[in-house]
């Protein structure tokens, strides 16, 4: 284990450090507010990046364990890891949708709770699977799960009850989204947010009682966003940022008002990655277009401007980048990993080809992702070349993204979830 992860520590707390591992050495030095915990789409923050014990030089067997596996029906969401429980969906006989919560350390399952969820996709999009696609959101002993169907359903961490449930097509009035739900929903404090019915909708996570709600992309084909909403600090507003399917939105986060626009061209509407934002800019990483960085200022007493910094010619398919150090790392459309300087928009290198698609968590100077043909690749963030440190197949189709929580990692496949352990 790295020396430099006990600096400032007593000598007893090292000793805790070793004998009780990579949990333990978390907890001693960090300062992150959610802990270990892998809580929501893309982790405690919802920016790919966590604060662990550093990553051994591995991937091999004897170091990154097995420690169990679940067999399951196809599902798109990522797996929650919180506390000693994994939340994780399935669709079952084409018909139900399951919310299943299994014991951390040993696979065992805890409860289970179902639904009628069934749907088809069209017919040039079945190879993407009419299953369950939305991660879940944890907070405060609550569970939101986003329903195919376009639904929202509130669930109780320790006894699977279901608190409450909004059917947004039957409350808005719209039809059932083309491709299905797929926006992962928010939690902020005391309200969860999530895009759904043509809608993004503001509810009180307690009671499910309607705060506000904006209309987005209309109905029918429209509605069915692929992207999920995210909450940062730009130009001296914390604010609500939607991308829709032709362009991001900022919302004020108290009245739902739209602040500010900007168009986001993608093909067929296919803007995916979540929003990304670094040093009041947003990057603008869409399907078969350039990759854009947008600058957002406002001056005392009037709007939001934006204007274009840079444009280049990467471009992005379904992968959110992770910011380190003022570099997104991300992965291309042409199904190469990438690293772009968000300065200048230089594409400082790529890879070789690895799959179509792959997530990423960022821990220090490492990244670890998981590619849609199940390989798990640990690579440096290093700005100067693609440095490969290891890599191993563990899956033969994953499209979930990936969760890490201390030293557990979580790899959820297409047909059942696998747990790991660095050892």
């Amino acid at each position: 284990m790295n020396l430099t992860l006990f600096r400032g520590l007593t000598i007893g707390a090292c000793l805790l450090v070793i004998l009780t591992g990579y949990d333990s050495a978390f907890a001693q030095n960090s300062s992150e507010p959610h802990g270990l915990d892998w809580t929501q789409w893309r982790g405690p923050q919802r920016d790919g990046k966590i604060k662990a014990a550093p990553w051994p030089d591995t991937l091999s067997k004897d170091r990154l364990v097995e420690s169990w596996r679940s067999p399951l029906g196809p599902s798109y969401s990522g797996p929650l890891v919180v506390g000693d429980s994994v939340f994780i969906t399935e669709t079952v006989d084409q018909q139900d949708e399951f919310v299943r919560c299994l014991d951390r350390k040993t696979g065992a399952q805890k409860w289970e709770v179902n639904w009628t969820g069934s749907m088809k996709v069209p017919f040039f999009a079945a190879a993407n699977g009419s299953w369950i696609r939305s991660t879940p959101a944890c907070s405060d002993g609550k569970l939101f799960v986003g329903g195919i169907r376009d639904i929202l359903v509130c669930i109780d961490t320790k006894s699977g009850d279901i608190l409450w449930q909004k059917d947004f097509p039957a409350i808005n009035g719209t039809p059932i989204p083309m491709f299905g739900c797929v926006c992962s929903p928010l939690v902020d404090g005391d309200f969860v947010f999530m895009q759904a019915g043509g809608a993004m909708h503001k509810l009180n996570k307690d009671s499910g009682e309607l705060v506000w709600q904006t209309a987005l992309d209309g109905a029918g084909e429209n509605s069915s966003v692929f992207s999920s909403p995210a909450i940062a600090n730009i130009a001296g507003q914390r604010q609500l940022l939607i991308q829709g399917r032709d362009k991001m939105i900022g919302v004020n986060l108290e009245s739902g008002e739209e602040v500010w626009s900007q168009v986001t061209p993608a093909f067929r509407g296919m803007s995916i990655i979540t929003p990304t934002v670094f040093d009041n800019s947003l990057l603008v990483h869409n399907y078969q277009n350039p990759t854009l960085m947008i600058a957002v200022t406002k001056s005392r007493g009037q709007g939001f401007t934006l204007s274009e910094r840079w444009k280049n010619k990467a471009r992005g398919y379904m992968t959110t980048p992770v910011v380190v150090d003022g570099h997104a790392y991300t992965f291309l459309q042409n199904q190469r990993f990438a690293c772009i300087e968000l300065k200048t928009g230089e594409v400082k290198w790529s890879s070789e080809k690895f799959a179509k698609y792959a997530s990423l968590i960022a821990n220090d100077n490492r990244i670890l992702a998981l590619t849609s043909s199940g390989d798990l690749v640990l690579y440096a963030a290093n700005t100067d070349r693609f440095e490969l440190i290891d890599r191993r197949n563990v899956a033969s189709d994953s499209w979930a993204h990936l969760a890490v929580r201390g030293g557990d990692v979580v790899v959820r496949t297409i047909d059942g979830l696998i747990a790991f352990n660095w050892q």
